[in-house]
């Protein structure tokens, strides 16, 4: 599904260079929840705006379905992030002005549904994950964990190959997180393939698997189940 091939990430300021990811490799399969963790600074998060080509590694390979996707023109990885990947983050990034249900049709309309076809997917969606009575609310309408649960809503309406989630539940109390998670592993039993960056290891102990990064390097790769 999603393969990394020394990926290495550095960041200059003047003449000093940090390097963020030191020659990183590994494969994720179909339907496989893995949990990416490490300390703070360990590389994680960058390392996930890598794989969700939101960035640039410095050098190295990352490949999706078996396509090299770090020699494609820009166009190109904009139609694989809009019709090929989810994102959830840990700030929701929700448009405020807009209802949860508004928020969810953005992106199937930007895939060029119509309306009507767009609409059915968003509310199915919203259902899914236990929100169908909230479609109209606005995200300062909802608590922190409903908000999270329209991003998670929005990153699966259009049927994603994978979801990337970066401290989903960084923001959120206890029992917000816990039912954040259990969205993830519903949606994981139906095939989902997920990446998941946590800090919280009982969090990842959930996932099929977990990496552990440390100054940039894979410190662990370690299968739960």
């Amino acid at each position: 599904m999603i393969e990394a091939r020394n990926i290495t990430k550095r960041f200059e300021s003047g003449d000093s260079v940090l390097l963020a990811l030191n020659d990183v490799s590994f494969k994720v399969e179909s339907g496989e929840f893995v949990a990416i963790t490490g300390r703070s600074g360990s590389g994680k998060s960058t390392l996930m705006y890598q794989l969700g080509l939101l960035d640039h590694p410095s050098s190295g390979e990352i490949y999706i379905d078996g396509e090299k996707v770090t020699e494609m023109e820009t166009d190109e990885l904009t139609k694989i992030r809009l019709n090929s990947l989810g994102y959830v983050f840990q700030d929701y990034a929700l448009i405020p002005e807009l209802t949860a249900l508004e928020n969810v049709l953005i992106p199937l309309l930007m895939q060029g549904l119509s309306q009507e076809a767009a609409k059915e997917k968003a509310v199915a969606s919203l259902s899914r994950i236990g929100l169908a009575d909230r479609t109209d609310h606005l995200p300062s309408q909802l608590s922190g964990g409903q908000q999270q649960r329209v991003s998670i809503a929005r990153a699966v309406a259009h049927n994603p190959k994978i979801i990337f989630a970066d401290e989903p539940t960084a923001n959120l109390d206890s029992e917000s997180s816990a039912l954040v998670l259990k969205n993830f592993l519903e949606l994981n039993k139906e095939g989902q393939t997920i990446l998941m960056v946590t800090h919280e290891p009982e969090y990842a102990k959930m996932a099929h698997r977990v990496i552990t990064l440390a100054d940039g390097k894979i410190l662990s790769d370690i299968r739960n189940r």
